[in-house]
C-alpha cells in the first residue's frame, strides 16, 4: 500500500463505504471532515484544509465541489485531488475503487484533478 496518500472523507460521505474501506486498510491515514473540526464548514473551507494538510477528498457532491477544486487550481492554490463517487454506486464497488487508488496511486498523481470513482 502506498502510505504517502492521505485522504479526507467530505461531510455527507456515507459511513459504511469509510468503514469498509478501514476494514481492507486499516493503516490508511484517512480523516472524516467531522474529525477534523470542519462539521458544517463551507465547501472552500473544506479544500483549504485538505490543500494545507495534503490530503485527497472523497465526497459525493460534484456540483459544488468541482468549480471550486477547479477555482484552486487556477488560483495556484495546493488541490491534492478530488474524486468524486456516485451515490448510485453499490457500495462494495466503491469501496473496491478507493482500496484501488490508495493501493496503487503514487504521491502527488492526483493533483489539481476531480476525477470520478470508478475510475
Amino acid at each position: 500500500m502506498n502510505d504517502s496518500l492521505r485522504f479526507l472523507i467530505d461531510e455527507d460521505f456515507d459511513n459504511a463505504i469509510l468503514r469498509g474501506v478501514r476494514r481492507r486498510l486499516p493503516h490508511l491515514d484517512i480523516v472524516r471532515v467531522q474529525d477534523v473540526a470542519l462539521s458544517g464548514a463551507h465547501d472552500t473551507a473544506v479544500l483549504e484544509w485538505a490543500g494545507q494538510e495534503g490530503r485527497i477528498l472523497l465526497t459525493h457532491d460534484i456540483s459544488i465541489m468541482k468549480p471550486y477544486a477547479y477555482a484552486r487550481v487556477v488560483e495556484g492554490l495546493p488541490m491534492p485531488g478530488v474524486f468524486v463517487v456516485s451515490q448510485s454506486l453499490p457500495i462494495g464497488e466503491a469501496i473496491e475503487a478507493i482500496v484501488l487508488l490508495a493501493e496503487c496511486s503514487l504521491e502527488g498523481e492526483w493533483e489539481g484533478q476531480v476525477r470520478h470513482l470508478p475510475l
